[in-house]
C-alpha cells in the first residue's frame, strides 16, 4: 500500500527523539456507549477512528505528562466547479479529498497546552475507505500532535509565570459527550445542464440581439457553478462520536469593464442554495445575466458621484444591511479569546460592551443554527451539532439593543464559561466561535413605501439630495448607489465610497427599519446565513473614491460574427 500524505503542523516537532512504539497500549474509550455505537454503525471510517482512539488514549512516556483529551476529526470533502468565459467552458474541476485533524491536549481543563491560534496536526487521509490506512494516518498525526502539545505546555507554563495573576477562565470547557449520526451527504448536480447554462450566460453579451450594442464595452463575462458536499466525522476521548454533513451550491455571474473615463466597473451576483434543486431555473439564470449586463451599461453611463463630501441620510436594502452586519457586527460577537496576559474579554470591538447598548433599543439579534428555513427558504448556516461535538443552541445576542451574549465555542471567555454550540471549523482548521444563522429584527418595522417616505421627508427637512444603495461590492463599497431628490426622482451614480460607516453607525445611526427581511446565504469555508431588513441611517458619509486613472484598451474587441 502506497499512502501519499502531507503534514501541516501547528508547531515544530519536539527536538528530542522519542520512541513512539512505547507510547501506546490497549485501552477503552471513556464513554462505553460511544464504543458500542461505533461497532454498530455501518461506517468503516467511524469504526477505524474509534479503534485508533481507543488504542492511543493511554499514550504516555516515562517522565512525560499524558494527554487528558484527544480528538480526531475527519473532513470528507467533495467539490465541483465549472467556469465559462465569453461563451466557452474554460475550467471544470472535480476534487475528492479526506483530511484528518488530530488535537492532543496536555494538562487539564483549567490550564492546558492550547493556544489562541488553535492546535493540532493535519494529515491527508485515504479516500478508499481503507480502515488500516486511516489508522496509520491517525497514528502519525497523533504522534506529531502529542509532541507538539508537550512542547507547547512547557512553554505555556513558563509564560504564565510572567504574569502576576492567573487567568480566571479555564482553557477548555467541559461538555457532555453525545453520539449523533446524520445521513451521509453527496453532490446531486446535473453537471451537463449547468455547463450549458454557464456557457450560454457568459456569452449572452455577444449572442443576445438586445445586447449587441453594448458588447464592445464588456471586457470580461464569467459564469460559474460551484458545489460542495462535506461529511465531518468527530470522535474524542470524552465519548463524543458525531457524523454531520452539509451540501452547498452557488451559481454566479460576473461581468465588467470600464467607463469612458477609465473607471473599472462590474456587476457580480448569483444564488446560493443548500441543494441543487433550489438554485435558479435556466430561464431565471439567463435573465440574471441579461440584467447584470444592462445594469453594467447603466453604470458605465452614470455620472460620477459629486466631489463634495456628503453626510446625511442613506437608505440601504436588506442585501446591503446583511453585508454591513457581516462585516461590522458578526466578527465582534464571535468571542475569540485574546492573547495570554491581556484583560480584555474578547478580541473584537465589543470586548468591553457586554450588557451595553450596541444597537438601537428597538433591535433584537438572535443566532439560531437550529432554524433550517426562513419564509420557506432553506438556510445554509443551519446545523444541529457544532464542530466540537456540542449541540447547537439558539442564542439571543442582542436584546432591546443591549449585548447580552457572545457566540461561544469550547474556549471560555470572561463571564462565559460554557459553550453555546458555536464552535465551528473550516476544513482542516481549528474550531473557533462562529455564527450560524444570524437574524436581525426590529420593533415596528415599516413597509417599503413608508421607509421611502421617511427618506424623502429627511431630504425635504435637510433641503438636500439623499442616497439609497441597493448592492455593495467588496469592503462595503456601494455598487448600485442612487442619488434621491426630495420629489422621489432617482439617479444612478458611480465611483463612491462610504465614509465613517462603523460600529457607531450601527449603535446610533439607524432611525428606521423595513419589514422586508433579506436572506443572505454564504457558501464560504464555514457556511453562514444572515437575515436582515432594509435600514435607514440618518448620517453616513458618501464621498468620491480616490482611484488611479485606468487606461482604456488600446485595441478594439474582436468583431461579432455575422448575424449575431
Amino acid at each position: 500500500m502506497n499512502l501519499v500524505h502531507k503534514k501541516l503542523q501547528i508547531v515544530d516537532l519536539l527536538a528530542a527523539t522519542l520512541s513512539f512504539a512505547a507510547l501506546f497500549s490497549t485501552m477503552t474509550v471513556t464513554n462505553r456507549a460511544a464504543a458500542e455505537s461505533a461497532s454498530q454503525v455501518n461506517d468503516p471510517l467511524l469504526r477505524a477512528m474509534q479503534q485508533e482512539l481507543s488504542r492511543e488514549k493511554d499514550l504516555t512516556l516515562s517522565g512525560m505528562q499524558r494527554p487528558y483529551f484527544i480528538e480526531y476529526r475527519l473532513d470528507d470533502i467533495d467539490t465541483y466547479e465549472a467556469v465559462a468565459n465569453y461563451g466557452a467552458l474554460t475550467q471544470e474541476v472535480s476534487n475528492r479529498q479526506r483530511i484528518v485533524r488530530v488535537t492532543v491536549r496536555i494538562g487539564d481543563y483549567v490550564t492546558d497546552s492550547s493556544s489562541s491560534r488553535g492546535d493540532g496536526t493535519v494529515e491527508l487521509a485515504p479516500t478508499d475507505d481503507n480502515p488500516q490506512a486511516l489508522q496509520y494516518a491517525l497514528w502519525s498525526a497523533t504522534d506529531s500532535a502529542y509532541k507538539n502539545a508537550l512542547r507547547a505546555y512547557s512553554a505555556k507554563l513558563a509564560a504564565l509565570k510572567q504574569f502576576q495573576s492567573a487567568e480566571n477562565q479555564h482553557d477548555f470547557a467541559q461538555v457532555k459527550p453525545i453520539v449523533q449520526m446524520s445521513p451521509f451527504v453527496t453532490l446531486d448536480l446535473d453537471r451537463n445542464e449547468w455547463k450549458r447554462r454557464i456557457i450560454e450566460a457568459s456569452g449572452l453579451f455577444a449572442t443576445d440581439p438586445d445586447l449587441r450594442t453594448i458588447a464592445e464595452h464588456v471586457q470580461y463575462s464569467i459564469a460559474n457553478i460551484r458545489a460542495v458536499a462535506l461529511n465531518r466525522y468527530l470522535v474524542n476521548t470524552e465519548g463524543t462520536m458525531v457524523r454531520e454533513g452539509y451540501t452547498g451550491y452557488s451559481g454566479a455571474i460576473s461581468v465588467g469593464g470600464q467607463a469612458a473615463d477609465g473607471m473599472r466597473l462590474s456587476r457580480d451576483n448569483g444564488t446560493v442554495a443548500t441543494t441543487a434543486k433550489e438554485l435558479e431555473s435556466a430561464s431565471a439564470f439567463r435573465k440574471r445575466a441579461i440584467e447584470d449586463l444592462k445594469s453594467f451599461e447603466e453604470l458605465r453611463n452614470a455620472p460620477v458621484v459629486s466631489a463634495d463630501d456628503y453626510h446625511g441620510p442613506v437608505l440601504v436594502s436588506g442585501d446591503v444591511a446583511a453585508d454591513i452586519f457581516t462585516r461590522l457586527f458578526i466578527p465582534n460577537v464571535e468571542a475569540d479569546r485574546p492573547e495570554m496576559g491581556t484583560t480584555a474579554r474578547t478580541t473584537g470591538a465589543y470586548s468591553s460592551s457586554y450588557k451595553s447598548r450596541i444597537l438601537p433599543d428597538t433591535f433584537n439579534v438572535t443566532d439560531d443554527p437550529l432554524q433550517t428555513k426562513f419564509n420557506g427558504k432553506p438556510l445554509l448556516g443551519a446545523y444541529t451539532v457544532d464542530d466540537e461535538g456540542v449541540p447547537a443552541q439558539s442564542v439571543d445576542v442582542v436584546v432591546h439593543g443591549k449585548l447580552e451574549n457572545f457566540l461561544i465555542g469550547r474556549e471560555p471567555v470572561k463571564d462565559f464559561d460554557t459553550s453555546n454550540g458555536h464552535g465551528r471549523a473550516a476544513p482542516a482548521q481549528a474550531p473557533h466561535s462562529r455564527s450560524g444563522v444570524l437574524i436581525v429584527k426590529a420593533d415596528q418595522p415599516l413597509s417599503k413605501d413608508e421607509l421611502n417616505k421617511r427618506l424623502l421627508a429627511l431630504a425635504k427637512e435637510q433641503n438636500k439630495d439623499v442616497y439609497a444603495v441597493e448592492t455593495l461590492g467588496g469592503e462595503l463599497l456601494p455598487r448600485l448607489l442612487y442619488r434621491v431628490k426630495a420629489d422621489g426622482t432617482r439617479q444612478l451614480v458611480r465611483g463612491a465610497v462610504f465614509d465613517e460607516l462603523d460600529n457607531r453607525s450601527l449603535r446610533s445611526g439607524i432611525v428606521a427599519v423595513g419589514n422586508d427581511p433579506y436572506i443572505s446565504n454564504s457558501l464560504g469555508v464555514i457556511p453562514q446565513t444572515v437575515i436582515a431588513p432594509s435600514m435607514l441611517f440618518d448620517d453616513i458619509g458618501v464621498k468620491r473614491a480616490t482611484l488611479e486613472q485606468q487606461k482604456l484598451p488600446y485595441y478594439p474587441p474582436p468583431a461579432l460574427p455575422p448575424g449575431k
